[in-house]
């Protein structure tokens, strides 16, 4: 009796991935939420690590009187970010994906927000950075308490703005620049 034949093409079950701790601090004031990070931010371990994603270029220009070290290595980009009141994470903690492109996640898993808002005193807004990040705002919002009757989170602001990333080409980086500082100029960070 032989050995069964593997067939080369069959379909392995993807790998579940796993996304990147938070850049947040206590003076957080504006969290920015993606969806997930993509294949270049994964290998980096770097949040906005494409080379043609727009983040760290759009608040470049949103900070001028604050710019960031040209030697500022991705530590000093995060530093930096939360000097300004920013913080960064994403929407899901785990997924399966093949590529990069957010209509590519399958069987996702939400970050544990709850165990995040203590780390939050001064949280006004939480921004999402493209629409499948957006498509969460009621969820986030549920898991980090923020619409319990009674309580304080209801002044937190949610708001949906363009994608970064170089799949957002129907946005100029102009457009885009703008509306990003129409939102955290809104909330005290330009």
């Amino acid at each position: 009796m032989s050995a069964p034949q593997t067939n080369p093409l069959q379909i392995q079950p993807q790998q579940l991935l796993q996304g990147l701790a938070p850049v947040v601090a206590p003076t957080t004031r504006v969290l920015v939420l993606g969806s997930f990070p993509g294949v270049a931010s994964l290998v980096a371990q770097q949040y906005y690590g494409h080379q043609r994603n727009q983040f760290w270029v759009i608040l470049q220009a949103l900070w001028p009187q604050h710019p960031m070290p040209a030697s500022a290595d991705y530590a000093g980009r995060c530093a930096w970010v939360l000097a300004r009141g920013l913080g960064i994470w994403d929407v899901y903690a785990a997924c399966e994906r093949e590529g990069s492109l957010d209509s590519a996640i399958r069987n996702a898993r939400l970050n544990d927000f709850a165990a995040l808002r203590a780390q939050l005193p001064r949280l006004v807004a939480i921004v999402h950075n493209g629409g499948e990040s957006f498509s969460h705002a009621r969820r986030v919002r549920a898991a980090l308490g923020l619409d319990a009757p009674g309580g304080t989170g209801s002044t937190i602001a949610s708001l949906r703005l363009p994608s970064t990333s170089p799949a957002n080409a129907s946005w100029s980086l102009a457009r885009k620049t703008q509306a990003w500082a129409d939102a955290l100029g809104r909330f005290g960070l330009l």
